[in-house]
């Protein structure tokens, strides 16, 4: 099974909403959360926020961080599920 990485670009009020989705969803492996320039934040791998570590304190420090930046690009690191399944053969 490979990895997909998608990047979307959010504002720093949409930043701690946003992470908290991602953490929800549940084919993400890690999350990046980068400056406009490239410099990474904070990387959330995907075993603790399965275990519900990554809670109020980390949230709130991506909270003072979007205080200070206005935008950001979050890296999501997703395993790829089979798209394609493979056609049952039916009987005649």
């Amino acid at each position: 099974m490979a990895n997909v990485f998608e990047e979307i670009k959010v504002q720093s009020q949409e930043l701690v909403d946003k992470v908290k989705s991602l953490i929800h969803e549940g084919n993400v492996r890690r999350i990046i959360v980068k400056d406009e320039k490239g410099h990474t934040f904070v990387e959330i791998p995907l075993t603790i926020a399965a275990i519900g570590v990554i809670g109020a304190p980390v949230l709130a420090g991506l909270g003072a961080i979007a205080a200070v930046v206005a935008k950001f690009t979050v890296v999501v690191e997703r395993a790829e599920t089979e798209t394609a399944a493979k056609p049952e053969s039916v009987p005649h």
